[in-house]
């Protein structure tokens, strides 16, 4: 049965090309011609081509243009000019699966038609393996930049700190983790929560220009490298760096999943550790999932959950705070997030959980939750507030707090735990 072709090329080398495809002994049928990428994303999720076909440099085609056709289960094939050589490593950064050069005659056509059937090739060959469906760029052309799999000892972890809905210290755990790992190593901090983001005024920079919006736009458009991530996330202190996040929760469409995978990609190759503060809900719009061009309101979340090596999940010291984050712990899990996960407790004292509050704490979650080693961070308020006043980290104001020592025990989990594999379930 002939794979079914979608074919968007501009110029004379479409008709040439879509000979060569009729003619490739039944293997190929160009199912419909493209005008422009709407009627090609439409075309692909209605399920009418398992290949696209497409100039590089067609109107409005970017790395979430290319995200959809793979989840469409569309293969994509560009079809760049040759003097024009950085369009087509644009599109191979994007995810294409093979880019060439226009045919300029049936030789050329014919080359083509073979690479493609190449591709679908592959394409059966993962499925046979059972493999997820992947973008692995142009075949024989560099990948995107920060997006191959590198060396263990040359890739950075992603940590992302999670936490339910009611404030129970996501950005005061992520900022104080952050800061305890770059005494060791290189580390970033990215604000990726898009609905109350305040990273950079808790360590006191100016948010005027969101850094994780403007390397989304980047990665969005193939030009996201470890130089430009560099200069998006300034310096704050030694080894450590900060990555802004969106100053107006409006904002949050700037933020696509699809640019922000390559983002975390490259982050690995920037530094040794990845502290991403996430937002607090993962909920998924049921009227948006059918619609796979919509934007996702908690993409960031989500995108920074998927891609961590492991979460800390936060929840507060009291009753309330205690059962959210159970409930939050089984939507972690429903949801298939955060399988590598430490569990955190935040603001525990004695005023709200009894005259021994740590022991309260523990049985709670273990009974509750099943979860046994969660690490207990104490009531600090003056330390924190004095940390905050003179926007710095626990680290650098007050040392001695018996807060800043619990963030640092976590810390160092963090560490032992990704260095040796063993990953907490």
């Amino acid at each position: 049965m002939a794979v079914g072709v979608l074919c968007a090329v501009q110029g004379t080398a479409e008709s040439i090309l879509v000979q060569a495809m009729e003619g490739s002994g039944g293997r190929l049928s160009v199912t419909r011609r493209c005008a422009d990428l709407t009627e090609l994303l439409a075309a692909a999720e209605a399920g009418l081509g398992t290949l696209a076909v497409v100039s590089v440099d067609l109107d409005q085609l970017d790395r979430e243009s290319v995200d959809l056709l793979h989840r469409a289960g569309v293969r994509i094939v560009g079809v760049a000019d040759p003097a024009r050589p950085w369009l087509a490593e644009r599109l191979t950064s994007f995810g294409a699966d093979l880019v060439v050069d226009a045919p300029g005659d049936e030789a050329d056509a014919s080359d083509v038609v073979r690479d493609a059937l190449r591709v679908l090739d592959a394409a059966v060959h993962d499925r046979t393996r059972e493999l997820p469906v992947q973008s692995p760029g142009a075949l024989g052309a560099p990948a995107a930049p920060g997006a191959g799999p590198g060396p263990a000892s040359e890739r950075g972890s992603v940590v992302a700190v999670w936490g339910p809905t009611g404030a129970p210290g996501r950005t005061t755990v992520a900022v104080n983790v952050a800061a305890e790992l770059a005494a060791g190593a290189p580390t970033l901090l990215v604000d990726a929560d898009t609905y109350g983001g305040c990273v950079a005024q808790v360590v006191g920079m100016l948010d005027e220009a969101p850094g994780l919006a403007a390397a989304a736009r980047a990665a969005g458009q193939g030009t996201l490298d470890v130089t430009t991530l560099a200069r998006l996330s300034p310096t704050i202190a030694p080894d450590l760096r900060v990555l802004s996040g969106i100053s107006r929760a409006d904002r949050w469409p700037e933020l696509p999943s699809s640019s922000l995978e390559p983002v975390w990609s490259v982050a690995r190759s920037l530094a040794r550790w990845t502290v991403v503060d996430c937002g607090f809900c993962l909920e998924q719009d049921e009227i948006l999932s059918y619609d796979t061009r919509a934007p996702r309101r908690n993409a960031a979340t989500v995108s920074a959950l998927e891609a961590a090596d492991l979460v800390l999940v936060v929840g507060s010291g009291d009753p309330v705070g205690i059962q959210r984050l159970v409930r939050g712990l089984g939507e972690l899990t429903d949801q298939g997030l955060g399988s590598s996960r430490v569990v955190l407790v935040n603001r525990v004292r004695a005023s709200v959980a009894g005259p021994r509050p740590a022991e309260a704490v523990a049985r709670a979650l273990a009974r509750y939750a099943g979860v046994t080693d969660a690490i207990l961070v104490p009531e600090d308020r003056p330390a924190l507030d004095t940390a905050l006043l003179e926007a710095r980290t626990l680290r650098e104001v007050v040392p001695g707090s018996p807060a800043r020592r619990a963030l640092a025990a976590v810390a160092a989990r963090v560490e032992s735990t990704l260095s040796s594999g063993a990953l907490v379930g």
